[in-house]
């Protein structure tokens, strides 16, 4: 089993920039892929970005240059640094990670984007 929590979630004026991590109770950043996910409510869970275990990143349309995922394996931690923040990005956001079927979720962290 593997606990995944994430943090730095909070309230954040638009165009600002806010950091989510994500930290695993053991170390598995090596080997699982990793995403960040968000889902407002009543609508599905959406990816925003995801990193390879080997590094490879990826992101949805609407956060690509305004956000960036990253991850410390030595820290056992992934982060989503974003920039330029939108009050259409304000959800709750979700860390995730898979390999070979096993997948694992975060409890969520609420971003909210307002003046």
């Amino acid at each position: 089993q593997v606990q995944l929590v994430e943090s730095g979630g909070g309230l954040v004026q638009p165009g600002g920039s806010l950091r989510l991590s994500c930290t695993a109770s053991r170390s598995i950043f090596s080997i699982y892929n990793m995403g960040w996910y968000r889902q407002a409510p009543g609508k599905q869970r959406d990816v925003v970005a995801t990193i390879a275990s080997g590094g490879r990143t990826n992101y949805a349309d609407s956060v690509k240059g305004r956000f960036t995922i990253s991850k410390d394996n030595a820290k056992n931690t992934a982060y989503l640094k974003m920039k330029g923040v939108k009050p259409e990005d304000t959800t709750v956001y979700y860390c995730r990670a898979d390999r070979f079927g096993s997948t694992y979720w975060g409890q969520g962290t609420q971003v909210t984007v307002s003046s």
